[in-house]
């Protein structure tokens, strides 16, 4: 019996199909496909990802990092990642999550996938506890410290009759120097960062809870790991609904002025 030909066509289906699949996929390892996955957090905001004198990590975003993975059965291995470091370590795939207070912008969809958001957040303002301002134009003209290339400092420029002298960092520990030392009269960025830094201060400072504009904080992932994204939301809907998310957001921001009220899962930005 002659069936040499009608073998090799088989396994030439076989073969394309299994190719086609992977391009609808995305192609590429999936973070499913790893044991423990290695995952990029910030080393340097207290509160939310710091790193100890002996070399572990600390911080809201550590806690969730750990809970999601929990969920899809993987371990984690955390690399310091800052704010320079969090798109090209998954592009680079050196990373396979970074939650490093990744925003979601379009820019950023081009380049990499996100899973969530796993919390909405505001940019605010920090000033010293005997500031009166309560509102964004109360300090009009004002010195405000923000980080070199950051994006908060456009969208402060751009609140309506608002002005401002902008001091620029390297880092928010050098804003914060800058406030005790009284050079500046406000830092801006996002709240949980200056939550973070209130925490730390202990006393002293306060928000102002100028809810300047909202800002989507999700996972990081590489492009086309549309399964591992999926996997991910799974988990994060998981960590809302049994009150997790909750307890972790009072666990590090409690006591700093953050809104803690507001705990429904973000609206997702789909995997693609």
């Amino acid at each position: 019996m002659r069936t040499g030909r009608p073998m090799r066509l088989l396994s030439t289906f076989v073969l394309l199909g299994g190719l086609l699949s992977a391009c609808g996929d995305g192609g590429g390892e999936s973070l499913l496909d790893k044991d423990t996955l290695v995952v990029g957090v910030r080393p340097d905001l207290p509160g939310l990802g710091q790193r100890r004198p002996d070399g572990t990590f600390e911080g809201f975003d550590i806690d969730v990092a750990r809970y999601v993975a929990d969920r899809i059965g993987r371990k984690v291995r955390f690399v310091q990642s800052y704010a320079s470091d969090r798109i090209p370590l998954l592009t680079s795939g050196r990373a396979d999550m970074v939650l490093a207070t990744l925003s979601v912008t379009p820019e950023r969809k081009t380049m990499i996938s996100f899973a969530g958001p796993y919390y909405a957040s505001y940019q605010d303002i920090l000033v010293r506890t005997e500031e009166p301002a309560k509102d964004v134009r109360d300090l009009k003209g004002r010195r405000f410290c923000a980080v070199e290339g950051a994006d908060p400092v456009k969208r402060l420029q751009a609140v309506h009759g608002m002005t401002a002298e902008i001091v620029t960092a390297r880092n928010y520990d050098e804003c914060m120097a800058k406030i005790r030392a009284r050079t500046v009269d406000a830092i801006t960025t996002n709240d949980v960062i200056l939550a973070g830094l209130i925490r730390r201060e202990r006393r002293g400072y306060r928000l102002v809870k100028a809810r300047i504009s909202e800002q989507n904080t999700g996972i990081g992932v590489r492009r086309g790991d549309i399964g591992g994204c999926e996997a991910l939301n799974r988990a994060i809907t998981q960590m809302y609904q049994d009150g997790t998310a909750r307890r972790l957001i009072a666990k590090w921001f409690a006591g700093t002025g953050l809104d803690q009220s507001i705990t429904e899962i973000p609206q997702f930005e789909g995997c693609t």
